[in-house]
């Protein structure tokens, strides 16, 4: 099976990508959390990223002479080892907390990993034995101020084929979902997966669709309706007029919904640079985790 072709992932591992931003208690708290629906095993992941921080700084020793500027740079190489030394010590400290968490929370089968190398290929390896990714929606370096999101989620939304749950600030029970549902393919799979995991059995789907009550939306609708029937979940299903952004949002803040279902980058990356993203704008804007499939 090509790995770009979209699969529903009936086995494999909750991976839960760590940081040291604030993210990091509320990444445990969810991969626990899926890691108990699903029945899974847990995997814990750090990643240190190799920066070329001595070859930049050694270009400001510009005309020094030929022996100081040696001890120079036999001085940062010596720095840049300890501070490798510094973070991987970081790490596995981050990884303990992380799995005396789970711990607590009851997950018995736990464990850690710490790799160096660019956070990206390194998950996009291990990606066949993955069910679930969970990251947490800002790293350790983004700008809270401007509400930016981390270079490396949306880099992984784009890169990995399996579904990821973007954490939120903190974890709350989770008991109530929403779907958005426009009819696309895309959005069919949501619906797919929803009823043939055992992620959200038992809770609250709201199923909504943003824009007219087109004869096509609304037959979309019946068949998502249809698929969440047979599946036995208690539903309501709604078509709201009005841009998708406004009205997803205004539904998850104002109707107690505790998880986002949602298909992630509809458009090509060219039109997004262009009109901006439906899939950023919700994961940014949205108060409570997302879920989102390719």
């Amino acid at each position: 099976m090509s790995k770009n072709s979209y699969v529903i992932p009936v086995d494999g591992k909750v991976l839960a990508c760590l940081d040291t931003s604030v993210y990091t208690d509320s990444v445990v708290d969810h991969a626990t959390w899926a890691a108990q629906r699903l029945g899974a095993p847990l995997q814990f992941l750090h990643v240190l990223d190799r920066q070329p921080q001595v070859a930049q700084m050694a270009d400001y020793s510009g005309n020094i002479g030929v022996h100081a500027q040696t001890e120079l740079l036999s001085e940062l190489v010596e720095l840049d080892e300890k501070r490798s030394k510094l973070a991987a010590q970081q790490g596995r400290q981050l990884l303990a907390h992380a799995r005396g968490r789970a711990t607590a929370a009851g997950v018995v089968e736990h464990d850690a990993v710490q790799r160096h190398g660019a956070f990206v290929e390194t998950i996009t390896e291990d990606e066949d034995d993955v069910r679930l990714f969970v990251l947490g929606k800002r790293g350790e370096h983004a700008d809270f101020d401007k509400g930016h999101l981390g270079a490396n989620l949306e880099r992984a939304v784009r890169s990995v084929h399996r579904p990821l749950l973007v954490a939120s600030r903190a974890f709350r029970p989770i008991q109530r979902f929403a779907i958005a549902f426009d009819g696309s393919p895309t959005t069919r799979k949501c619906v797919e997966m929803v009823v043939k995991s055992p992620l959200l059995q038992g809770l609250h789907c709201d199923l909504l669709s943003a824009g007219n009550a087109t004869f096509e939306l609304r037959e979309a609708q019946n068949w998502a309706k249809r698929q969440l029937e047979q599946a036995g979940f208690e539903f309501d299903a709604r078509i709201i007029a009005g841009d998708p952004e406004a009205v997803i949002g205004e539904h998850v803040a104002n109707q107690g919904v505790d998880l986002l279902v949602m298909g992630a980058y509809g458009h090509s990356r060219i039109r997004q640079l262009i009109v901006g993203s439906t899939t950023t704008a919700m994961i940014r804007g949205c108060q409570v985790p997302v879920l989102l499939l390719r």
